[in-house]
């Protein structure tokens, strides 16, 4: 049974027999996913899950890693996205911050089997087998405060933290760009995007299937994959840079004639160099929608559908969200804006404000300049310590720590250095003690971290640069290596 309370998943309940999914080329009728989410929710539900349980998802994309996705946010519970190639430290870190009871995997997982003690496990595929012999279960009574989500993202300290969304912030934020880009039954969107990721979970997968849209899921990203969609009836294709990169490196004629057919082509989570815009403007006669968000507020920045798509600029507010601009950093005001950081009141003293109205703003940590019509050009982050690479936001403190472990180093700083493909890439900068020699591969097998975190670039000195009070000078840093 249903009760139509979630804003999220009402659609959903209500489509039938419309395709919701393509899998390996197999359509899933919203009305199968619905039954199969139903059948997760009443497993999660005799398993003792209940309405705030936190309910870890280590899941790559496929159709039972979204049956439970939906089947957890049916019950109530507070869904942990995870990424599947964390190492041993990110997974504990992750499971012991949020507290999750159960963690829900593709597959045994071998960086897991050292921090589960104490959790249940369950594979999505074994779960959605329970579902189906689960006599059914009602859906939780939800209200918009209700938490939904926890998504881990990287912060200054090195430890990361769960962004804690509501059913309210999501239906919120999500509602609000999916009427901006027209994204609605029409729509095949294609999602070659992780799902542990805001981007891929919240924007292409939760946010198509709120509007009606077909998603199709291709598990891995191959600029293959992206033209065969498009010559298959996608409409949208939602991207970062780096697939924008790799598309343009092996695009014919044949396959841009497939893309030129696209309604809509969206990039985000980094940069995307006007050169690279241009290029597959050239290719395809399509101009890139760019936009900025982050895990913490959702998308809150959009050039528009129809208008003047601005090389550099990520845009203006999306419609129900405030800018303003202090000391050259971007602030936010949205109903789209996490809760707060979970468990974690000094951090939200850190990065959220209130102004004179009772106006609560978040902080983005970003600097910009803007354009005098308003629109948004991102110029930088205000910390060293934050590097994207990937359209993954990282914290040097955690790979420092990393390194700082291994035996030849005396002192370490990593920066981001600009790289065409990835927007930046990560830079140890090393001291070694006397005597001691290390090589970039020796240094790559020992950080125990998800492989996007992993050192790209090693360089070797005699000593880091500080200012007058010791602090590193990661700005002269970024300077010196080439």
């Amino acid at each position: 049974m249903h009760d139509g309370s979630n804003p999220l998943l009402r659609v959903v309940h209500a489509r039938g027999s419309r395709t919701a999914l393509i899998v390996d080329e197999r359509p899933v009728s919203f009305a199968a996913l619905d039954d199969l989410s139903a059948g997760v929710a009443a497993a999660l539900v005799h398993r003792g899950v209940r309405k705030g349980d936190r309910v870890a998802l280590v899941v790559r994309s496929s159709l039972d890693g979204v049956a439970c996705l939906l089947g957890g946010l049916r019950v109530g519970a507070v869904v942990v996205p995870v990424n599947p190639g964390y190492q041993t430290a990110e997974f504990a870190h992750v499971l012991a911050d949020s507290g999750a009871a159960l963690v829900i995997v593709d597959e045994p997982c071998a960086a897991l089997d050292g921090v589960i003690a104490g959790r249940a496990v369950v594979t999505s595929g074994a779960l959605v087998a329970e579902g189906a012999q689960t006599l059914d279960a009602a859906d939780a009574a939800l209200h918009a405060d209700d938490l939904a989500l926890l998504i881990y993202t990287s912060g200054t300290t090195g430890r990361s933290k769960g962004c804690a969304h509501t059913v309210g912030s999501l239906a919120a934020g999500l509602g609000a760009l999916m009427d901006l880009w027209a994204i609605g039954p029409d729509d095949v969107v294609l999602n070659a995007l992780p799902l542990f990721h805001v981007h891929g979970l919240c924007v292409c997968l939760l946010g198509a299937l709120a509007r009606g849209a077909c998603t199709r899921l291709v598990p891995r990203f191959t600029p293959e994959a992206v033209v065969d969609g498009a010559r298959r009836g996608v409409t949208v294709f939602m991207s970062v840079p780096t697939m924008v990169y790799r598309l343009l490196g092996v695009l014919d004629d044949d396959g841009a004639a497939a893309l030129a057919a696209l309604r809509l082509v969206t990039c985000g989570s980094a940069a995307l160099s006007a050169e690279k815009l241009r290029a597959f403007h050239a290719r395809t006669g399509l101009t890139i929608l760019e936009r900025y968000g982050m895990s913490e507020t959702l998308i809150t920045v959009s050039n528009p559908l129809v208008g003047e798509r601005r090389p550099g600029a990520v845009g203006k507010a999306v419609p129900g969200t405030l800018l303003r601009v202090l000391d050259d950093e971007l602030q936010v005001s949205s109903a789209g804006t996490m809760k707060g950081y979970w468990q974690r009141p000094d951090a939200d003293a850190e990065s959220f404000v209130t102004d004179a109205e009772g106006r609560r703003w978040f902080k983005t940590g970003d600097v910009v300049a803007l354009d005098d019509d308003g629109a948004v050009r991102i110029v930088g982050r205000a910390s060293q310590d934050i590097m994207k690479v990937g359209g993954y936001k990282l914290s040097t403190r955690e790979i420092e720590e990393q390194i700082e472990g291994h035996p030849a180093v005396r002192e370490v700083a990593v920066v981001g250095l600009a790289d065409a493909e990835w927007g930046e890439r990560v830079c140890a900068v090393v001291a070694l003690h006397p005597g001691a020699s290390l090589t970039l591969a020796e240094l790559q097998a020992h950080v125990q971290l998800a492989e996007v975190k992993r050192p790209r670039a090693l360089v070797l000195v005699d000593a880091l640069p500080r200012n007058a009070l010791g602090k590193v000078m990661k700005s002269a840093l970024k300077q010196r290596p080439g």
